[in-house]
């Protein structure tokens, strides 16, 4: 096992080398980067406030040159706009080098953690991944938990009883959370007990009140489980579906193979049968789902939530990033997600062989 986590952890590096590369060389061919958006901003000004921002002289700014032609051609909008303020732009986002070495030169910083610093909010890259954790720490680990604390035993309950009253009727309520999409069930929430129509129960924005800071420790716990109750609400809502259903089948499938009819004949109770035998083969499938599950639950699934309730948090972050091509922002992001990602697949792989010991991917591979 040693052996193979080694191969797992060195196969990382090439992984992550290759999904960077990749969106890289995507983001340098789609339009409106760093400069085309400072260029737009520039472009309504004036000549004068335009050059007290860059900190530079006009010059000859009536003097046009084929390099100055060529340089404004590059991009959409740069005419009328000196050369020499287009060349400040781009040397101001590091846009003076080649693409090859502009990545280079990033990829070398990452070996250190090095993310750089935002084009636009003028704070490192890894302060604002700080800055912005405790929201989406607490949006995926409180819903993640709650979806498989429900989901497991349902899916359970659900596989013993196939066929019963409460296997119709819980498949029904699954069919209804699989059908409303979170966020327009964060919207009617909104509606119902933020004061929009109905209940004034639950705050409509942030994670914590903006009186915070003089509570008590009892007052903070239960002022931040008061703001999180709805948004974890909606995520759980759109999580649980898929993971009862996930376990119910795994379990539907165990029950039916033959060890589980020689234990039973052999006059094992059907607790013992159940959670001795079926539950450690059932749940592999369910374990092999959980780095994908949290992972798109921490950092992608909230997006829309952290929208709708006004919560600052990392999708929100790598959205707007995206949005304004703030490119440090998003390729470290990337970084720290895809790491984290195939760490988590790693820690998936080994949590297997604890729930089965007889799983071995040394002989496997």
């Amino acid at each position: 096992m040693i052996a193979y986590l080694i191969r797992r952890l060195l196969f990382v590096v090439p992984t992550l080398l290759g999904i960077i590369a990749l969106n890289f060389v995507i983001i340098q061919a789609a339009p409106g980067g760093p400069v085309e958006q400072m260029i737009a901003r520039l472009q309504g000004e004036e000549v004068r406030a335009t050059e007290r921002f860059m900190g530079s002289e006009r010059g000859e700014a009536n003097r046009t040159s084929d390099s100055g032609d060529q340089i404004t051609s590059k991009y959409r909008g740069a005419r009328g706009l000196d050369p020499q303020l287009i060349k400040k732009i781009e040397k101001l986002y590091g846009f003076d080098q080649p693409a090859y070495i502009r990545f280079v030169t990033m990829i070398r910083k990452y070996l250190v953690f090095d993310l750089g610093e935002s084009l636009f909010r003028g704070r490192s890259v890894i302060e604002l991944i700080v800055s912005k954790l405790p929201v989406s720490i607490s949006l995926g680990v409180w819903s993640t938990l709650i979806i498989y604390l429900i989901s497991i035993p349902m899916g359970i309950r659900k596989a013993v009883s196939h066929g019963s009253m409460f296997d119709v009727w819980s498949s029904t309520a699954i069919i209804v959370g699989y059908a409303i999409p979170g966020f327009l069930f964060a919207v009617l929430l909104i509606v119902v007990f933020c004061g929009g129509v109905y209940l004034d129960w639950f705050p409509l924005r942030g994670l914590v009140s903006d009186n915070f800071d003089t509570l008590s420790w009892g007052q903070k716990i239960l002022d931040y489980f008061w703001h999180l109750t709805l948004p974890v609400t909606a995520m759980v809502i759109g999580g649980f579906a898929t993971l009862t259903m996930l376990t119910k089948n795994a379990f539907l499938d165990e029950i039916g193979k033959q060890y589980v009819v020689t234990a039973r004949a052999k006059g094992l109770s059907e607790n013992r049968v159940l959670y001795g035998h079926v539950f450690r083969n059932a749940m592999l499938i369910i374990i092999a789902g959980f780095p994908a599950a949290f992972i798109s639950m921490f950092f992608a699934g909230s997006l829309l939530i952290e929208t709708i309730f006004s919560l600052d948090g990392l999708g929100l972050l790598g959205f707007e990033s995206a949005l304004n091509r703030d490119y440090p922002v998003m390729f470290g992001t990337l970084y720290i997600f895809t790491l984290i990602g195939l760490l988590m697949k790693i820690v998936s792989d080994i949590t297997y062989t604890i729930v089965d010991p007889r799983i071995d991917f040394e002989t496997r591979e």
